[in-house]
């Protein structure tokens, strides 16, 4: 397709210009922070950084990392660098470990909110034509106000269907002429097999793209979306502590995401040591917001592991991309001595044409870990002899061990047996009781 830009001049502006833009907008965040919150002051002071040593990028490694236990304990707005009569909405993680991490947003932090997901939109190829379908969750996360949100800045028409109750989901994709559909890859897949369960051809719906986040998704998965669906599937990435969905912003070459970088800095680093790595090799992405105004995180530190590619894109476009997020270094699990990540395992079964519908269930028996990959047969695969089944649970436990190095117990199960998850899917189950774990 014609790439399409929200806002050419600064989608495709210089590297001069964008690091002028960065380094100049740098130094007032820092300057705003260390005279606003409490924690900023007291942590360069500890570094021995004042504000008037950062005068541009290449000073940006002076200042401390910021961790989500840093929101934790500065519950609910000990982090805010603007007064509450000036903070618009809040937001919140899901808080499913200790208390939630809460963001305020300003009018200005909601207008470019609203500005980097119509650059998402726009890259997908919508416009005031389209009818974006947001399956996101609405309420205290961010998912589902991102895409409305730029929805509404391109001029779309914006459909806030929330996640769940997937066959009114599918009735609004046949009768409201959804063209672009926004959700998690997971929910995705689960609508797709749906519709066809439904004997429904996806040809027939008015869908044309997906906006698709959230969580780890491989490129196996995307291939598998594009066929059920008949679209063209397009990563995003955001969060909670950064903006919320739209961070960065895959375009039409679908190879890597823009970062927003006249919003946002990004850098890669040891996740062990904290040093920061050339652009190119895999690390814990750390970001750095710039412009926002209640809630501007220096270095927050993601845990999402990836690459920044800092070569031209065939778009046009200038801003650095990053990878898809190849894991977290706090979901990673180590099992027998090996680190494996989750995303491993479905690149394998998705390989193997199985859906990605599976769960890992990791125990400790006899002081030795074991791990379990529970992984649902197809309908053909169900009805096909033990022995048949048993077959399959040899390949796949032989590939696994060919990707992973360790031994991996499969077990086939019944097609929709495992639970599907309407937001973020949960894969993993440790059942080992690990110390600091």
């Amino acid at each position: 397709m014609a790439e399409c830009y929200w806002q050419k001049e600064i989608e495709t502006a210089s590297r001069e210009q964008i690091r002028e833009w960065q380094s100049e907008r740098l130094v007032k965040t820092v300057k705003h922070v260390y005279d606003n919150v409490e924690l900023y002051r007291k942590r360069m002071d500890e570094a021995g950084v004042k504000p008037e040593d950062i005068k541009s990028v290449d000073d940006l490694k002076k200042l401390p990392f910021t961790y989500k236990q840093d929101l934790r304990d500065a519950y609910p707005y000990g982090l805010f660098a603007v007064p509450m009569s000036e903070v618009l909405r809040l937001h919140a993680s899901s808080g499913t470990t200790g208390k939630q991490i809460v963001v305020g947003y300003t009018k200005h932090d909601l207008e470019v909110w609203d500005d980097i997901a119509a650059r998402q939109l726009y890259a997908v190829g919508a416009d005031e034509n389209d009818f974006i379908h947001v399956s996101y969750g609405y309420g205290l996360f961010t998912g589902g106000f991102g895409l409305h949100g730029g929805a509404g800045r391109i001029g779309a028409t914006a459909i806030p269907v929330s996640s769940g109750n997937t066959d009114r989901q599918i009735t609004i994709l046949q009768d409201f002429g959804s063209t672009v559909l926004c959700c998690t890859p997971s929910y995705a897949m689960y609508i797709a097999e749906q519709i066809k369960a439904k004997g429904i051809d996806p040809k027939t719906l008015p869908l044309k793209a997906g906006i698709f986040g959230a969580e780890p998704w491989t490129e196996e998965m995307r291939r598998q979306i594009e066929e059920m669906l008949d679209i063209k599937a397009y990563d995003v990435y955001g969060l909670t502590e950064i903006m919320g969905p739209c961070v960065s912003y895959e375009c039409s070459e679908q190879k890597g995401m823009h970062v927003n970088e006249d919003h946002f800095i990004i850098e890669t680093i040891n996740p062990e040591t904290g040093e920061v790595l050339p652009q190119g090799e895999q690390g814990e992405l750390v970001f750095t917001c710039i412009t926002k105004e209640c809630c501007p995180f220096i270095r927050y530190r993601t845990r999402d592991i990836g690459i920044i590619n800092t070569e031209p894109c065939e778009c046009g476009r200038t801003f650095v991309r990053m990878s898809k997020p190849m894991g977290r270094s706090d979901d990673m699990m180590i099992i027998r001595g090996v680190n494996v990540f989750p995303s491993q395992i479905e690149t394998v079964l998705l390989r193997q044409g199985y859906l990605p519908n599976y769960k890992i269930i990791v125990d400790r028996v006899n002081n030795t870990d074991t791990l379990e990959v529970q992984v649902e047969m197809t309908e053909d695969m169900f009805s096909d002899t033990v022995t048949k089944v048993k077959e399959y649970e040899k390949a796949l436990e032989s590939e696994l061990r060919s990707l992973l190095g360790i031994g991996a117990d499969v077990k086939l199960v019944a097609p929709n047996s495992i639970e599907r998850s309407m937001g973020k899917a949960v894969r993993v189950v440790d059942k080992r009781k690990l110390i600091g774990g």
